[in-house]
């Protein structure tokens, strides 16, 4: 049964991901879409730590898991180098790894 809260999150986190990411880079100069994006989930699963395990399933395995992502992010970074955009690239992995661990804590804190 939990297999299947996972499947529906993930159903739904990565649409929400691909969504979100689009409509953020008509606002944003550089590509930190993901950033945000990651940041939001980092923040996300920190609440869903600690949840009864069907909501912990759906939320942080299954939706968070596929809002998230890690080869995107690389990707990101990878292209902005090739581009010679550091300060791009910089920006990008300084937000996401400092205020994602953070944006986990956060989560962390609200629920204790």
């Amino acid at each position: 049964m939990k297999a299947l809260f996972v499947i529906l999150g993930a159903g739904i986190g990565a649409p929400s991901r691909y969504l979100l990411d689009l409509y953020l880079r008509k606002f944003l100069k550089y590509p930190i879409g993901i950033a945000v994006i990651n940041i939001i989930g980092s923040f996300i699963l920190g609440v869903s730590i600690g949840s009864a395990g069907n909501f912990h399933a759906f939320i942080g395995l299954g939706f968070t898991g596929a809002f998230t992502t890690w080869s995107t992010f690389i990707l990101d970074l990878y292209l902005a180098f090739e581009l010679k955009q550091y300060k791009s690239a910089a920006i990008n992995l300084l937000l996401s790894m400092t205020v994602g661990i953070g944006a986990v804590w956060l989560g962390v804190q609200l629920v204790q």
